[in-house]
């Protein structure tokens, strides 16, 4: 996909939704740590908006997740109404554009700019860690409200390890896995078992952005959350998805943009301090906490493993999943949920 002409495909997407409007020039402002491509398109006028661009999973699970943030950004009540970015309506349905052109699927979305204020610091004090704690409770909780009216979401916890699973199966599964094929194969299972005993059935969903890290959102000067943007990991299920990077974010270490996914931050106290603000204001339940190693295993078996090249240049995906073998996998035994528990009076 890098010989792909990326700002051809963005031109053709506008042309379609309003080729009355020229466009003047279009600027790749993309992470450069991933494969993914983020576009600033300004027109005639000085005017402008943001194009995303994405070829990996499915078109049909872009589209609904655009669809569902979307219905979100419109549905979330005050103080979090302004916090996500309006996706470009035309005949009242979310506009996106599929380019298919030989090997090439590439699909497009257009959002209008959304504005920030302050990034978090590196290190949180103490006191940083409770508001943010509160804070992101809150936020969940209006996520959580709005859940009923929006969209259903297709793409599963179950669906997209089912997916990996098959992938495994295929001669390009087994040729980049073949070294790991059986544990990965397991790992898949304890997930799927354990999430049927923790919470399948019995623990509510909502949607979630998953990548918490501190170059994705802004707060204000209270630690209010003012702004959220990079929707790549965004899904419906389980709220305890987001804390992982929490726990990053409040690390001791603190967040940072060398890619090492261990699972000690989930353990330290910083993040027990973030999580006991968190439980006041929208309580937790046992099983929830319980799951926290499983959202953690999960996350390393869909986007370090099964998308790791897609999300991550080759250096940092192949660092990431010789980390996940080798320290990931092993370390989440090692995961004491009875201390969350006990500091969390559950």
């Amino acid at each position: 996909m890098r010989l792909v002409d990326y700002p051809t495909i963005i031109k053709k997407a506008w042309s379609e939704f309003d080729a009355s409007i020229q466009i003047q020039r279009i600027e790749d402002i993309s992470a450069r740590v991933s494969t993914n491509h983020v576009f600033r398109v300004t027109f005639e006028d000085g005017s402008h908006i943001i194009a995303k661009l994405s070829y990996f999973g499915k078109y049909e699970h872009f589209l609904e997740d655009h669809r569902i943030i979307h219905a979100l950004a419109n549905n979330l009540l005050y103080p979090f109404e302004n916090v996500l970015a309006k996706s470009l309506v035309r005949d009242g349905q979310v506009y996106t554009y599929r380019y298919k052109n030989g090997f090439i699927d590439a699909w497009v979305v257009f959002y209008n700019p959304i504005r920030s204020q302050m990034k978090l610091p590196r290190r949180l004090e103490d006191h940083q860690i409770q508001m943010l704690g509160r804070q992101v409770a809150k936020f969940h909780k209006a996520c959580s409200r709005v859940s009923t009216v929006l969209p259903k979401s297709i793409k599963t916890l179950r669906s997209d390890i089912w997916d990996l699973l098959d992938m495994l199966d295929t001669e390009v599964g087994q040729f980049e896995h073949r070294l790991h094929i059986e544990e990965l194969k397991r790992q898949c299972d304890l997930f799927l078992t354990n999430r049927q005993k923790l919470v399948a059935g019995t623990v509510e969903t909502m949607p979630v952005f998953v990548d918490w890290n501190i170059g994705n959102f802004s707060v204000t000067q209270n630690f209010e959350l003012y702004s959220r943007w990079d929707y790549d990991w965004f899904r419906v299920s389980y709220r305890v998805l987001d804390f992982y990077f929490f726990s990053r974010v409040v690390s001791n270490i603190g967040d940072r943009t060398v890619f090492s996914y261990v699972i000690g931050p989930l353990m330290e106290d910083r993040f027990l301090l973030f999580l006991k603000e968190y439980h006041t204001v929208y309580p937790l339940t046992e099983n929830e906490i319980r799951f926290l190693p499983e959202a953690y295993r999960f996350f390393i078996l869909n986007y370090v493993i099964k998308y790791g090249r897609y999300f991550f240049h080759r250096t940092y995906a192949t660092k990431l999943q010789r980390e996940a073998y080798q320290t990931y996998f092993p370390s989440i035994d090692e995961f004491d949920a009875d201390k969350i528990l006990k500091v969390l009076g559950i």
